[in-house]
């Protein structure tokens, strides 16, 4: 049984919230990266003696604790620019957030009926994470790996991505648990020392090999511009002219570098409109040599679309260079709405400006700009680490352009910034952030920040990055090892769990 008596049942779940709730405290802006090992360690400690039934509420008021403290930008999005209430805006991030804690509840349910050891623990937290990465469309966000891209541990991450960096902390925190344990038990103890102080020594003894990736060619010159336009007037018709005249004038030493970025959407009108409206600003990039990409919406004749036409979230070259990418990883609601007859006028929310895109298609070209080849993603198209991944392969740098004004003054841009971060360590490359309105900034192949914009500022940023040739073993193998690994597991906990244990009461 989980408890003998209701208060101590309402004491587990409160502490199951709480712990839930620490983890994001180990991501940025916090970035307390022990704190994620402790939520790991709170949780597998309250998994112990409890019923499989109720190893699965523990697991949903952990979700309830993580997803609440960690998405909680949800309801400014929805508050804020959807103009919906603070009940309905509240009630609607609510029920978000307690369907995404059905994740963890099955990871612990499954835990409690399958694989009560440690092993299986790590296996399973790591599965769900993975899984996070491509349900229904994916919501790849709070992974624990992130936490330790500013510890000596990040040099890994090229190795296994952040997969490898989560299960080091998912060990940690149940390790922890299992050392206090097993005290009595000298050698296990000694192995678990050793075990958790191994990256640590590598790295100290300057045992770990490069990335894969080496720098080739001239570097490129760079100019991101960050208008800071606020969303409110971002697609009214009557703001168009002024707005892409502050990018214009934002971008007036553009003959004095290689390549002027725009951020997501920063022309809020479609190609054709723009190309007229901005013919005088292509002229004198054409002119200097100097290329131009910007975010901007596209739009095509479809007789199967509802109105005959369908629009895409795209990057576009607008001169000095070839190719465009339209958006594969829409976000629910703000970009399309599911259920879109139903919903659609019940309240403004699900008829924000421009939320009728479609989804790009899959292996799209890398964009062409002088003797490079860019992989671009469009806002958090950057949290997946596999899209990334698989895209890059065949590029020398990374661009990512966002409008993080949906997400106002919360914890979200900053998460934002690092899990971008991530990806450039990851594949071994520069990566280019241009953003509306914050974080801007230049990443290099270990994952630092060059150079960045404050966000809410209005101001441009120049700045040099490196072609990149060549591939880190994880973008060579990607997930498999992982996916591989957590099987072999699952399967050693399964044969090597308790015979006669609570766990397998319901």
């Amino acid at each position: 049984m989980i408890a003998k008596s209701t208060p101590y049942l309402f004491l587990r779940l409160l502490l199951a919230i709480i712990a839930g709730a620490i983890a994001p405290l180990s991501l940025a802006p916090f970035d307390y990266w022990y704190a994620g090992a402790i939520s790991v360690a709170l949780l597998y400690l309250l998994l112990h003696n409890c019923t499989v039934k109720a190893a699965g509420w523990l697991g949903w008021f952990y979700g309830l604790g993580l997803f609440g403290t960690g998405v909680s930008w949800v309801f400014v999005s929805i508050h804020e620019h959807g103009n919906a209430s603070e009940l309905l805006a509240g009630s609607m991030t609510g029920a978000f957030v307690a369907a995404l804690a059905i994740i963890p509840a099955l990871q612990c349910w499954l835990f409690r009926r399958f694989f009560f050891n440690a092993v299986g623990f790590i296996a399973l937290w790591l599965g769900f994470e993975w899984l996070r990465s491509w349900l229904f469309t994916g919501f790849p966000w709070l992974y624990l790996g992130y936490g330790l891209i500013d510890t000596p541990l990040a040099v890994f991450a090229p190795f296994g991505g952040v997969w490898l960096l989560s299960f080091y902390v998912v060990l940690c925190g149940t390790l922890a648990i299992t050392f206090f344990k097993r005290l009595g038990h000298p050698l296990q103890s000694a192995a678990v020392l050793v075990l958790l102080g191994l990256p640590w020594l590598a790295i100290h003894l300057d045992k770990v090999p490069e990335n894969g990736t080496v720098a080739e060619g001239k570097p490129l010159k760079v100019m991101l511009v960050q208008a800071n336009i606020p969303q409110e007037a971002k697609w009214r018709r009557d703001q168009l002219e002024g707005i892409l005249q502050r990018y214009v004038d934002l971008s007036m030493d553009a003959d004095k570098v290689d390549l002027l970025i725009w951020p997501e959407t920063a022309i809020p009108t479609f190609y054709n409109n723009a190309v007229f409206m901005l013919n005088p600003l292509i002229r004198y990039l054409n002119d200097s040599n100097t290329a131009m990409i910007s975010g901007i919406p596209s739009v095509f004749d479809d007789p199967t679309a509802p109105r005959g036409k369908r629009y895409q979230n795209s990057i576009t070259i607008m001169t000095g260079g070839s190719g465009r990418y339209d958006k594969q990883r829409l976000v629910p609601f703000g970009e399309y709405v599911p259920l879109e007859q139903q919903l659609r006028g019940l309240i403004d929310f699900f008829d924000l400006p421009m939320s009728e895109f479609s989804r790009g298609a899959a292996n799209q070209e890398p964009l062409a700009v002088k003797d490079s080849r860019i992989s671009p993603f469009i806002c958090y198209e950057i949290a997946y680490p596999e899209l990334v991944r698989q895209n890059s392969i065949n590029s020398d740098i990374l661009l990512t352009v966002s409008n993080d004004t949906w997400f106002g003054r919360s914890i979200a841009p900053a998460q934002h910034m690092q899990i971008a971060r991530m990806r450039a360590l990851e594949t071994g490359r520069w990566l280019i952030r241009s953003t509306n309105n914050g974080i801007t900034a230049l990443v290099s192949p270990d994952g630092q920040v060059t150079a960045s914009i404050p966000q809410y500022e209005q101001a441009v940023l120049v700045g040099k990055v490196e072609r990149r040739t060549g591939q880190t073993l994880y973008q060579q193998l990607g997930v498999q090892p992982m996916l591989i690994a957590i099987c072999l597991m699952l399967l050693f906990a399964l044969f090597t769990r308790p015979r006669s244990n609570v766990s397998y009461k319901q």
